[in-house]
């Protein structure tokens, strides 16, 4: 843990010398990481109370805080591969307790596929090797076991860095449109969108960049599924925009039309083939 000389609270961890997460530890509700303030912008879009949230790559947990000063009572899952930084962040920091925020240690993709179907409001995707995405947490198929995990409805939100041309943003965002096709025969651009500085969207630098996607529901209308009748947080949103402009750092939320524009040509990441099996040998 590194000091915050701008705060007499404020802490960043690193994990390999890489910052990993920024907590104050006197305010739960403060983000630092400007990826951070625009997912958690998505989120205040939600309908209010609790949320089911699961964090993939939960580091120092500064989203999970956010989330339970923001909506108490919700029930959360961090998940990171490193199970020693798990026990640590227990000790160091004030975090909910089980069952309000349950730890797991493992890997990303392994944990998201022991979920139930249908069992999550949100799922949240932090997960880097060094500074990229590992790329079995980045497939179609991986987003196709997030669409299954999450309520009809449901917020996927992904941080995902990239540098110029945008390459890995733009295919990452193409299986996400791929993976919602595949279960609703509406078009998929409406509800998905990148977030990031105007500057990282032009392809001026290396960056965070949020990748956000809404699952379908049976009549694309509710967060949760009919029973609440709360309505579908919308991604292609006038007040959304402003908010994400407000920011400290402002952001972009590109969308609908323009953001296929974006995307156009870009081929979706898929798993590997699995190999095949050995010939059985002849007698």
């Amino acid at each position: 843990m590194v000091p915050d000389p701008d705060s007499t609270t404020g802490v960043t961890l690193l994990v390999n010398g890489v910052p990993s997460s920024h907590l104050d530890l006197a305010d739960p509700g403060f983000l630092s990481f400007e990826y951070m303030q625009q997912m958690a912008a998505v989120l205040d879009a939600v309908p209010a109370g609790p949320l089911r949230v699961v964090h993939l790559g939960a580091a120092g947990c500064a989203m999970a805080r956010w989330v339970e000063h923001q909506r108490p009572e919700s029930r959360q899952i961090g998940v990171d591969l490193d199970a020693r930084l798990l026990e640590l962040v227990r000790e160091w920091f004030t975090l909910p307790r089980a069952p309000r925020l349950r730890l797991r240690a493992g890997d990303a993709r392994e944990q998201l596929a022991s979920l139930p179907s249908g069992s999550t409001d949100v799922v949240i995707r932090d997960v880097f090797a060094g500074d990229t995405t590992p790329p079995h947490v980045a497939t179609t198929e991986f987003v196709q076991e997030v669409l299954r995990v999450l309520r009809p409805g449901g917020l996927y939100l992904a941080n995902c860095a990239d540098r110029p041309p945008l390459a890995h943003v733009r295919r990452e965002l193409a299986g996400l449109a791929d993976a919602r096709t595949a279960t609703a025969p509406a078009s998929p651009w409406p509800h998905l969108a990148v977030l990031s500085e105007p500057a990282l969207l032009k392809g001026r630098r290396y960056g965070n960049l949020v990748l956000a996607l809404v699952a379908a529901s049976p009549a694309e209308t509710t967060v949760r599924g009919a029973a609440d009748g709360s309505p579908v947080v919308s991604l292609d949103d006038a007040a959304l925009a402003r908010r994400l402009r407000s920011l400290a750092v402002p952001a972009r939320l590109l969308t609908g039309t323009d953001l296929e524009t974006f995307v156009a040509g870009a081929q979706p990441l898929t798993d590997p083939p699995s190999p095949s099996p050995s010939p059985s040998p002849s007698r």
